[in-house]
């Protein structure tokens, strides 16, 4: 029994004694050059006066005035109040309270805090020593050599030198403005992690960046936008679910549901995978890529399997290669890749290039089509080796209207072909139908050296044959069978785009070969429209015999 109450007796002792040297531990150390009590004024506090100095773990305290309150281990400190840790942080203020019991420190008044990495102002700061955090609910600035940072709320974390700040947040520099809701600053490195909508400003040229959600490197200009993306520019808007901006090298890369907006020429890109290189004025799209340019409140879509745009605004070249096609409300087209220079309205097609007009399929081995480069419609057709019109015949699945040649040139007015000319080896075969009953009457086969042909509203109103022709016109049945489809006829119907979202389609025959090389033309090319014959329509053939 004594062991055990020795044993007791000790424990208590060596108990009673820790707490005793907590309570030293916390206990603060002050001296003044008066001190003094009121407690009428002033209960259960000492009074302090003049060189005012307090010490607690690690703290030190100087003012001009203190109130000391020992049984509450609490000290208000006021006027000129300077508080400094170690040898890296120290604060000014007005007035500042600090309980050492629980090691928190409020300042008010003109509060200025710095370390080594920044200096922060405002009027009112939170210390918390014991999570080494600073925050204040009232506004304040920081500085650090990169960045001037401002916001309503914050907590600054000292030993990640790290702040969070939240609610009408800006970050500024020489050359970027950053706003945003909220954010994440560390002070060293000057890395900003973005949460909630923020946009970025370049104060030199004014191009701009939102998301809400990101990183941006404020020393190196590199940043990584999520949610919502953009990027934009005074030529381009760049949108997208991820984006990567590299602002020294001028280079962006952009992920998965990109758009990209050319806010000079009214053109736009799409796909889920870009580059983006503004130093050489050129743009790389792959994943779906689309080009899609705005006509006459109607959009020519043009997808391949890669899209790249070179060159300055309203002088750029945009270039498609492999399984490409196209879709317009009245024109659909494919082939292996495109070549299209927005200086010169030029749009040329390579490698097995087929065109739909409305009921018309145009063939060829390479499809130049030119465009007015102020108005933008289709102003002429040209289509070189092998060409090839057909259009079927309306109330026949078997029978199709057709004309062939070397060439064909056609020219547009209104964005419907007013004239075609066909040069070399020329033929022709049109089912000709009664205008009032549509029953076939007759069927004609012309050949000639070169032919021309004039529409009207898409139908052939007249023919001109300016070399001597060969020409019979049949009863159909006389036909001879073998002649209802000319040579190298093909009907592409089946691959044909009849809707937008067919242009993503890849078909079974295609293949990924590089576009062969042409030599250049200095004309251009268009489409053509409905091209039903009928035999009463009024048909004046001229032949010259030179």
């Amino acid at each position: 029994m004594k062991r055990i109450f020795f044993l007791l007796l000790t424990f208590s002792t060596l108990f009673s004694f820790s707490q005793t040297e907590e309570k030293e531990t916390r206990k603060i150390e002050y001296k003044a050059e008066i001190q003094e009590a009121d407690e009428e004024k002033y209960p259960g506090a000492t009074v302090l006066i003049g060189n005012v100095q307090m010490n607690h773990e690690g703290i030190d305290l100087t003012c001009q005035q203190a109130l000391y309150y020992r049984k509450q281990n609490f000290f208000k400190a006021i006027g000129n109040v300077l508080i400094k840790q170690g040898d890296t942080i120290t604060q000014t203020s007005d007035y500042a309270d600090y309980d050492a019991n629980a090691k928190q420190a409020l300042s008010w008044g003109n509060v200025v805090l710095k370390d080594p990495t920044m200096t922060l102002t405002t009027d009112t700061l939170q210390f918390d020593r014991i999570n080494q955090k600073l925050y204040y609910q009232s506004y304040a600035t920081i500085k650090d050599e990169t960045n001037t940072l401002k916001s309503k709320y914050g907590n600054y974390y000292l030993e990640d030198k790290k702040f969070i700040a939240t609610t009408r947040v800006t970050v500024v520099n020489p050359e970027h403005n950053l706003e945003s809701e909220h954010l994440n600053y560390y002070t060293e490195t000057g890395h900003t992690y973005l949460y909630g909508p923020s946009t970025i400003t370049n104060t030199q040229n004014e191009n701009r960046i939102y998301c809400e959600k990101g990183f941006y490197d404020t020393k190196t200009d590199i940043s990584h936008f999520l949610d919502n993306a953009k990027i934009y520019s005074k030529e381009r808007t760049i949108e997208g679910d991820s984006l990567y901006y590299d602002k020294k090298r001028g280079f962006a890369s952009a992920t998965n549901n990109i758009q990209i907006i050319d806010t000079v020429q009214n053109f736009i890109s799409r796909g889920n995978y870009a580059e983006l290189f503004e130093l050489k004025d050129s743009l790389y799209i792959i994943k779906k890529a689309v080009a899609i340019s705005i006509i006459d409140k109607d959009s020519m879509f043009i997808h391949g399997d890669t899209l790249l745009v070179t060159g300055k605004p309203k002088k750029r070249i945009v270039r498609t290669y492999h399984n490409v096609k196209i879709f317009k409300s009245d024109l659909q087209g494919k082939c292996d890749s495109i070549h299209t220079n927005q200086t010169t309205g030029y749009t040329k097609m390579y490698r097995n290039p087929v065109i739909w007009s409305d009921q018309n399929q145009i063939t060829g081995d390479s499809i130049y089509l030119q465009s007015n480069t102020e108005t933008e419609n289709l102003d002429s057709l040209k289509v070189f080796n092998n060409a090839f019109i057909i259009s079927k015949d309306s109330l026949s699945k078997d029978d199709f209207n057709q004309i062939k040649g070397r060439n064909m040139y056609g020219k547009f007015l209104e964005n419907k072909l007013k004239t075609l000319f066909v040069e070399g080896n020329a033929e022709s075969v049109y089912f000709n139908r009664n205008e009032e009953t549509d029953v076939l009457e007759t069927i004609t086969k012309e050949i000639s050296s070169n032919i021309e042909f004039v529409f009207d509203n898409g139908e052939i109103e007249s023919i001109k044959y300016l070399k001597a022709s060969e020409g019979k016109t049949y009863p159909p049945s006389m036909f001879p069978d073998e002649d209802r489809k000319l040579k190298n006829f093909i009907w592409r119907e089946d691959e044909q785009p009849k809707k937008m979202e067919d242009i993503f389609i890849v078909d079974k025959n295609d293949g990924k070969k590089p576009p062969l090389k042409k030599k250049s033309s200095k004309n251009s090319s268009a489409v053509i429209q409905d091209k039903k014959l009928k035999e009463k329509k009024k048909v004046s053939k001229l032949q010259d015999n030179e």
